[in-house]
């Protein structure tokens, strides 16, 4: 039997998410891996926005996560043990899984994504070569198409997706803005990721001032926005865009702590839609998981060459994931927010 650290799901939050909404525990479990089974001890734990959307009362995406269980989460750890017949996994092993907030836990060989330690930190699949590389990736390449000159805006700009999606648009010959919510932030777009300006909305917090500040860094317009965040950013962006402008939709994080079961009013102004003749796509990083190998080949020796930099908050503690969960809706991490045992 092996002690197993565990955090519950257990009130559904009717605004902000916090730690009340969860329970601790320590459970003995039987971790004697079967046929096609490995053992897998967590050392990183994801938070993402996302988990948040899953709160919902309602459908999404997928039914609402239930209470009373463990928190869905993507996890990287090592394999501890190995079952009968495991040839594709041994012990010590990296492997990225869905194991949730969980210190340990049987996952099927399957379940289990081989990383290579020697050429860049585990970590990194939780984040640049994970879930929020693969959305960046795709989302902006297969539904932005983007086309060298054009101009890219980004909220959301120093997230785990935002700050990736910016870097993906430099090296396919955009001018990129990224919206951010410091001047530190501001500062590690433009300095570090090579982003051509950025705007700091905590200093611009109307939609007028939000327009005035795409007409200063964009006087010709935007093509293409990448929307990570909603809110004032995105009812600015509808009245800046170019003819033709492509919005994807990856992210609503300013809406999920209040928004999410009777939505906020925004301006109504699709008709700027039928001006210009734009469209608006949503994406999830599920659409593409059958896809990741084909990501991982462009996207690996980007971040092993340099070309894509990428930045984590780390969180020291298993016991502090709702607490880092709850820190993502407040802007408290630059780049990916993770855990660490």
């Amino acid at each position: 039997m092996v002690l197993v650290k565990q955090w519950i799901y257990e009130v559904r939050p009717e605004a902000d998410v916090s730690p009340a909404n969860y329970r601790y525990e320590e459970v003995e479990q039987d971790l004697t891996p079967v046929r096609g089974e490995v053992v897998v001890e967590g050392v990183y734990w994801s938070v993402d926005p996302y988990m948040r959307i899953q709160q919902s009362s309602k459908d999404t995406w997928e039914a609402p996560h239930p209470t009373g269980e463990v928190q869905g989460a993507a996890v990287v750890g090592r394999v501890t043990r190995v079952g009968e017949g495991v040839t594709a996994l041994k012990v010590g092993d990296w492997v990225e899984t869905y194991m949730g907030w969980s210190s340990a836990g049987l996952r099927a060989v399957a379940d289990c994504r081989l990383l290579n330690a020697d050429e860049v930190s585990p970590s990194t699949a939780l984040h640049v070569l994970g879930m929020p590389g693969r959305i960046a990736y795709f989302g902006l390449l297969e539904a932005g198409k983007p086309r060298p000159g054009e101009t890219l805006v980004v909220s959301g700009a120093a997230g785990a997706v935002g700050s990736i999606v910016g870097q993906i648009g430099k090296l396919a010959g955009l001018r990129v803005i990224g919206v951010v919510g410091s001047d530190e932030k501001a500062r590690w777009i433009t300095e570090e990721l090579g982003f051509d300006a950025a705007i700091n909305y905590r200093q611009v917090t109307d939609v007028e001032g939000m327009k005035q500040a795409f007409a200063e860094h964009a006087p010709d317009g935007v093509d293409i926005y990448y929307d990570n965040t909603g809110g004032v950013t995105t009812d600015a962006f509808i009245e800046s865009m170019n003819l033709r402008a492509r919005i994807i939709i990856c992210g609503q994080i300013s809406q999920y702590q209040s928004g999410l079961e009777v939505p906020n009013m925004g301006p109504r102004l699709l008709h700027h839609f039928l001006y210009k003749r734009a469209t608006m796509t949503g994406v999830l990083a599920r659409d593409y998981t059958a896809r990741m190998d084909e990501m991982l080949k462009v996207m690996g020796p980007w971040v092993r060459d340099g070309k894509i930099r990428y930045n984590e908050t780390v969180i020291d503690g298993f016991e502090k994931l709702p607490e880092a969960l709850c820190g993502l809706f407040t802007g408290a991490n630059t780049g990916k927010m993770i855990v660490k045992a």
